[in-house]
């Protein structure tokens, strides 16, 4: 089957031309004579496994994306970050680090800040399913080809894909001996090195290595204010990357492909810049001496200035090893059985500075036992394919074994006590801050001595979740007539999941526990409260009730945050969930001539609910509780549903070289999974109902044998359902801007255009030249929508000029990622501890940041093979 001179099947012979043909004519694969360049290619031989067999894209009734190696390599794609520029519908954002990174699809995804929401948008790399987004975003090596499925695919794509699928092919080893390598230098210090080797071990093996370090200085400054912080720069990458393959055909019916791959990242990653400096601004600077974050109505985000005086360092390690076993089974009549067997370990360490700034107010040291996450994956898929002349048939069986192990903490800095005096006392009365001894309120009012109220480590929670997850799946296509098919398919997942919570305050929180007596604030603590507020010129016994009990519920508030709530200290808890679902697609395709396909297809899609590893805490006890500081036992939330309908057109012209393609969708979810951070903690909300619906359209063009065009456009109106049910969705609840609203990171409009051109120079070498550019409108990229978190329309561009030879024995290109250096926001977010109220016309309060997008890259790639 794969040995030194393997025969090739037709069908196998059309998966090379695809590939080689994929989005990149004229170009062919790296390992291909010269002489390819010349063979008839055409763009409708184009070949994925959307499906898990080798079909024609054009034939496949599901909107895909498929980008090849070539265009890959043209746009500069190393990590799934990387690839939404060359896919509309697709963004990808990551926040406090590159471990919590979303990606979305038609503005469907979920936010990663919390481990215990698993991803809308599934991650699928050689048939291995990765329980998170954050855990396949690292190097991905070799590629052969990427595919981007648009809306939910929970039949046959492990589990929990209700928005869609970003499958991942590298290479595999080949029966020839060859080595490449590639050397990178760029701005900001980069320097790249990567090489493969791939030999053949006789007749019935073969294996192939690749390695690649890659290293560049942070392109974000950083001011550190007294520190102990260093490092003046952040976003700085370095790691290191290892993938083994070993290909073993023992027959011409038995492939065997034996995998080990290994990711180090030790980096500093992710600081953030102000959008607005609100008058929290002028406090922390009066605390911190000045230049600790920038002056109220002063913020420049793009100046890529940012305030931290902790680590940001990161240490993220992925390694994993995997067996795929095909078979043909020829007494079956051509069926093939596939067992895809894998091991993956993932574990990250992190640095944050939450406050982001220079002031010490509240902050995780980068330390295992402090700040520390880790997936543990088995996972085991068995299915069975074969087809008659009317019938195409897949059955198949999925395993996966899951544990995650979170340690989270938040160390309480020496600023951390005045700076809520002097904000407590802003709140009720502006002119009460500048009032002698002004920080030591809280002292007063919890009757401890100044400085002792809160110190050191203020929590320190330790979660461990075991999760599984079994399911059959089967995927049928009858082909009624010559031209009309129906698919069926069907899934059964059963999921359960335990988690069990250890909750502590090492320091005890006594400034939060000195106000409880046994049924809650005791009389003492609102004598000492009444005491303090009068002393300021409060005068709190002649206030109306309801005032003075507004005050004790902000004072008492704001001293019992989660990390700092005496009430949590000493909690161990227990949960679990099992759920049993069906999901599954129906679909009709008509190919009404050899030019033309149209399909419709209904899929139920389907997201396992879970817990939220945070400290949780309400008004109630409740999750659906409003802001309290009652610990919440039960953090569970149910699972999240789509139903989606697509009515698709497949067509093909000019011989073969022109694809248009195009497909209307509307996708209603239920229980739509929402995390959102309000400040203070990351709260998940189940969403009733959230709906997409638009228009998906893509044209491949090979204008000529040296020129490509590709476009595409997404035109996506998803909303929040008008009736959210909860106090945080109705006024002056945070999330009160959500009913009825475009989501969060869902543009309306995104395109993307591209054009490659490849020429003759002289009798040896040859040209290449790639642009390609990807628009998005406006969109807002807060969860809770305020108007400051909006992002205005924009454009970024990647560009690339190579020259080499011919037999491609050496290349040189020039190279630049967000080519005009456009100006983005990743995430908009509410500063923690630095929202103070109503903001007024010219006069901010609250303050609001941001993580960015990268600026203008640029530089310099040699690549040689031998």
């Amino acid at each position: 089957m794969l040995r030194k001179q393997p025969k090739r099947s037709p069908l196998s012979m059309a998966v090379i031309a695809g590939l080689v043909s994929t989005l990149a004519l004229p170009a062919f694969a790296q390992d291909a004579a010269p002489a390819a360049k010349q063979e008839a290619k055409t763009l409708d031989t184009i070949v994925v496994t959307a499906q898990k067999r080798e079909e024609v894209m054009q034939d496949v009734p599901i909107a895909v994306t498929a980008l090849s190696q070539q265009t890959l390599q043209d746009t500069g794609v190393r990590d799934i970050k990387d690839l939404q520029i060359l896919v509309p519908g697709l963004t990808v954002t990551s926040t406090q680090s590159e471990t919590i990174t979303t990606a979305r699809i038609r503005g469907i995804g979920t936010v990663g800040d919390n481990v215990g929401l698993e991803s809308s948008v599934g991650v699928v790399i050689d048939g291995v399913y990765r329980s998170r987004n954050s855990t396949g975003f690292g190097d991905l090596g070799e590629l052969e080809r990427i595919e981007v499925l648009k809306g939910p695919q929970g039949t046959l794509f492990g589990k929990n894909t209700s928005s869609g699928v970003i499958n991942v092919v590298t290479r595999k080893p080949g029966f020839e001996r060859s080595a490449d390598g590639e050397v990178t230098f760029g701005n900001y210090s980069a320097l790249g090195l990567a090489g493969s080797f791939n030999t053949p071990l006789g007749d019935y093996a073969a294996l192939r290595v690749y390695a690649a370090h890659r290293n560049r200085d942070g392109w974000m400054s950083v001011k550190t204010g007294a520190g102990p912080r260093s490092e003046d720069r952040d976003y700085d990458q370095d790691f290191d990357t290892f993938r083994a393959k070993l290909l073993i055909a023992p027959t011409d019916n038995v492939e065997i492909i034996l995998s080990a791959d290994s990711t180090r990242r030790d980096e500093n990653c992710c600081t953030a810049v102000q959008l607005v400096s609100g008058q929290s601004s002028t406090l922390i600077n009066a605390l911190a001496g000045g230049g600790a974050i920038a002056p109220t109505g002063q913020a420049d985000p793009w100046s890529r200035v940012s305030y931290s005086n902790r680590s940001t360092a990161q240490k993220i390690s992925d390694r994993g090893v995997q067996a795929e076993v095909n078979i043909d089974l020829d007494m079956l009549g051509g069926t093939r059985l596939t067992s895809i067997t894998a091991g993956r370990d993932w574990d990250a360490v992190n640095g944050r500075d939450f406050d982001f700034t220079t002031a010490d107010i509240l902050y995780m040291d980068p330390k295992e036992d402090e700040s520390y996450a880790r997936f543990k994956n088995f996972s085991q898929e068995f299915h069975l394919t074969g087809a008659t002349d009317k019938v195409d048939w897949l059955f198949g069986g999925f395993y996966t074994k899951e544990t995650i192990n979170r340690t989270e903490s938040y160390r309480i800095g020496a600023h951390y006590e005045p700076y809520l005096s002097i904000g407590l006392l802003s709140m009720i009365n502006p002119a009460l801050a500048s009032l002698p001894n002004a920080a030591t309120f809280l002292s007063a009012a919890t009757g401890k001595p100044y400085g002792t109220t809160f110190a050191g480590l203020g929590s320190l929670d330790r979660y461990t979740q075991d999760a599984k997850s079994t399911a059959l799946f089967g995927n049928t296509t009858w082909h009624a007539t010559e031209a009309l098919d129906f698919t069926l398919g069907l899934r059964y997942t059963r999921e359960t999941k335990d988690l069990h919570s250890v909750y502590s305050n090492p320091n005890g929180s006594p400034g939060c526990a000195s106000y409880f007596g046994p049924t809650g604030v005791s009389a003492a603590a609102i004598g000492r409260i009444a005491a303090a507020l009068t002393a300021r010129g409060v005068p709190f016994a002649s206030l109306p009730a309801a005032n003075q009990q507004a005050l004790i519920s902000n004072i008492v508030g704001y001293s019992c945050l989660p990390w700092a709530n005496a009430l949590h200290n000493g909690r161990v808890t227990d949960q679990s969930r099992s759920e049993n679902e069906w999901s599954g697609t129906v679909k009709a395709a008509y190919r009404w001539n050899e030019h033309t396909m149209t399909y419709l297809s209904y899929a139920r899609g389907y997201k396992a609910g879970g817990f939220n590893m945070d400290r949780v805490q309400s008004s109630t006890g409740l999750s659906s509780g409003g802001a309290g500081i009652t610990p919440v036992n039960d953090t569970s939330f149910p699972g999240e549903f789509v139903d989606s309908w697509e009515l698709g057109a497949k067509t093909t012209w000019a011989g073969g070289n022109l694809l248009l393609n195009a497909a209307l969708f509307h996708q209603t979810y239920n229980d739509f999974q929402l995390n959102s951070f309000l400040g203070t903690s990351f709260v998940v909300r189940s969403i009733p109902e959230v709906v997409s619906k638009g228009l998906d359209a893509e044209l491949l063009w090979q204008a000529t044998p040296g020129l490509m065009l590709q476009a595409g456009a997404m035109y996506a109106d998803t909303k929040y359902g008008n009736d959210i049910p909860g106090a945080d969705f109705t006024y002056p609840g945070a999330l009160y801007k959500l009913p009825g609203a475009q989501m969060s990171f869902a543009p309306k409009f995104s395109g993307s255009l591209s054009a490659t051109y490849e020429w003759d120079i002289g009798a040896n070498l040859e040209g290449r030249f790639n642009i390609g550019a990807k628009y998005m409108s406006s969109y807002n990229t807060g969860s809770d929508l305020d108007a400051e978190k909006a992002q205005d329309a924009y454009t970024v561009a990647n560009a690339r000029l190579g020259i080499g030879s011919r037999d491609r024995k050496w290349q040189l290109e020039l190279w630049a990622q967000n080519l005009f250096d456009e100006d983005y926001v990743q995430v908009g977010f509410d500063g923690p501890l630095q929202a103070l109220g109503t903001p007024e016309p010219g006069n901010p309060k609250n303050t609001y940041n941001a993580f960015l997008g990268a600026p203008r890259m640029y530089g310099a790639t040699l690549r040689f093979r031998f």
